[in-house]
């Protein structure tokens, strides 16, 4: 392994700009190559991950395919890639298979991309729209049809709402935003969202697109939209993300500080170095509670040298800047402190 000097240039994703350059950091690079796919969510982090990197590490060469996480984590438990990235743990028959792919240690879990999951919307000449969580549920599930619902105003009072039909725009493939939403629903609004969780849409019905890309798409260019996707892909093309109500009475921005605060209070529900966490919805005091939090799944006791140095990478204070950066909320420092110890026993 070598040591170079890792001046992370700080790209301004969504803006286009770039920002002042911070103090280099020392990292170990490692030469071949590293490959990973997956999560369309976390996608720009880590395209600023692998630019950054492979500047600071030029024999290494790092491919990520955004496929979903239904799709990356059938390839990597088919052998495929150094990593799979996924918004949601493996299932238990999932874990089996990953861990008899790896062969000589456990498959496990590394939080690394965190952010919140925005309903975002596109109504002509509504520029703030707040809803509460059975709003959001009945909505979502087409029992409300037109913007100027009774139910809506009533969420909205002192605000013009048309008339507009709503167009309902979901992921059509399977999606670890899709098992966020879903588990958000159920936890928020149980009496009303009555058509369970998964990674798969439950309803017909909709306009279904794959990927987050194609989400955002759909949404910006149809009068009425409303849909989820993680938050950077939303505030990149401009659109406006919904103000949740939570329990205690608060209205919270799908901002990348009340996602933290979410993030933060989640418990870790792994061992040995897999760190899944298991996320309360229902945190109050201002906190967000639709949020996503993108795992890199690897094999422990027999990852390359080089994938175990870009994971170090990304999971450095200057990774999580640089996901910042790209739109997201940089890990909780007690996270990341236990992401960046995991990494180092992976070899």
């Amino acid at each position: 392994m070598k040591l170079r000097a890792l001046a992370v240039v700080a790209l301004l994703a969504t803006a286009g700009c770039q920002a002042p350059e911070p103090e280099p950091v020392r990292i170990s690079c490692g030469s071949g190559p590293v490959t990973g796919q997956g999560s369309s969510a976390q996608t720009n982090a880590v395209n600023a991950w692998i630019k950054a990197y492979q500047i600071a590490c030029p024999e290494a060469t790092v491919e990520y395919a955004s496929t979903g996480s239904g799709a990356g984590v059938r390839a990597f438990l088919t052998g495929t890639g150094d990593f799979a990235g996924t918004d949601t743990p493996l299932s238990t028959a999932d874990q089996a298979k990953a861990d008899a792919r790896c062969g000589t240690g456990p498959a496990v879990h590394l939080p690394l991309v965190a952010g919140p999951i925005a309903l975002a919307y596109n109504v002509a000449g509504v520029d703030s729209l707040r809803l509460r969580p059975d709003t959001i549920a009945r909505i979502l599930s087409g029992r409300i049809t037109v913007w100027n619902d009774p139910a809506v105003a009533a969420d909205n009072q002192g605000v013009a709402l048309p008339a507009t039909a709503i167009r309902v725009v979901h992921r059509s493939d399977d999606s670890g935003t899709t098992a966020n939403v879903l588990a958000y629903l159920a936890v928020a609004a149980p009496s009303v969202w009555t058509h369970g969780t998964g990674s798969a849409w439950p309803l017909r019905g909709g306009d279904g697109r794959r990927g987050s890309h194609r989400v955002v798409a759909a949404i910006a260019g149809t009068d009425g939209a409303i849909g989820y996707v993680e938050s950077s892909y939303a505030r990149v093309n401009d659109l406006p993300g919904v103000r949740v109500g939570t329990s205690d009475g608060r209205w919270a921005d799908p901002t990348d500080h009340a996602a933290g605060l979410t993030i933060a209070a989640a418990t870790v529900s792994g061992a040995g170095g897999d760190l899944r966490l298991a996320i309360d919805h229902t945190v109050t005091g201002g906190a967000y509670p639709i949020v996503s939090v993108t795992y890199e799944v690897v094999c422990r006791g027999s990852v390359s040298g080089v994938a175990r140095s870009f994971l170090g990478y990304a999971a450095s204070e200057a990774g999580q800047e640089a996901a910042a950066n790209a739109g997201f909320a940089p890990l909780p420092p007690a996270l990341r402190e236990q992401v960046v110890a995991s990494v180092a026993e992976l070899g």
